[in-house]
């Protein structure tokens, strides 16, 4: 038989070999979770906010049926319309053809760009046609131009033109404008001058 002094000495034994193998234990979860509470700095890099897109609006009275189309051109791009709905910059997003196929009692044409390069960007409207043939002597259109930021979703309004067409097959540019590197306008680049972006026979300029 074991003696008390012996007994003492084995209970002594398993509780050290227990408190050891607690904090064995213990050690090793700190040693495996160390490296994940201090982890390494990403790093830093510079963000260079891109220019945004542009929006190009043209709205014209819902009560006239007649075919607008809105002709727009991207800095050294074929102009982008109704017979040549994309290009690098721009798409035609909406066609309207009047009352014809029109499941809207809107009169609306847009296009939409993706980045906003710099250079000149031309704006033009051209009456195409009356679908249903009644005469229609003149539409008035209005212009809508828009910058929209890429990162924030906020648009802001850069001109608001008032277009009459008065005559059938009649194409007049509503604004040409200019913009830096950083899609701001450049100011003295403002203008109207005419410049066709449809030929005759319907197809893009250059």
């Amino acid at each position: 038989m074991l003696g008390i002094d012996e007994l003492e000495d084995d209970t002594g034994t398993v509780f050290r070999d227990t408190i050891t193998l607690a904090l064995a234990g213990f050690v090793a979860m700190v040693v495996l979770v160390l490296p994940h509470l201090n982890p390494k700095a990403a790093s830093p890099t510079v963000v260079t906010e891109p220019p945004g897109n542009l929006i190009v609006e043209a709205r014209w009275p819902d009560t006239i049926d007649a075919d607008v189309d809105l002709w727009v051109q991207a800095p050294g791009e074929t102009p982008v319309g109704y017979s040549n709905k994309g290009g690098r910059t721009f798409n035609l997003l909406r066609d309207d053809r009047g009352f014809y196929g029109d499941p809207t009692e809107l009169n609306y044409e847009m296009s939409f760009s993706r980045g906003l390069p710099k250079g000149e960007y031309i704006v033009n409207l051209h009456y195409y046609g009356v679908p249903n043939r009644a005469r229609v002597e003149a539409v008035p259109v209005i212009i809508s131009v828009s910058s929209r930021s890429t990162t924030t979703g906020i648009s802001t309004r850069l001109f608001n033109e008032r277009i009459t067409l008065d005559h059938l097959g009649a194409e007049s540019t509503a604004i040409r404008f200019s913009v830096d590197e950083h899609g701001a306008v450049i100011e003295d680049s403002v203008n109207h001058i005419y410049k066709p972006l449809r030929s005759t026979d319907g197809v893009a300029r250059q």
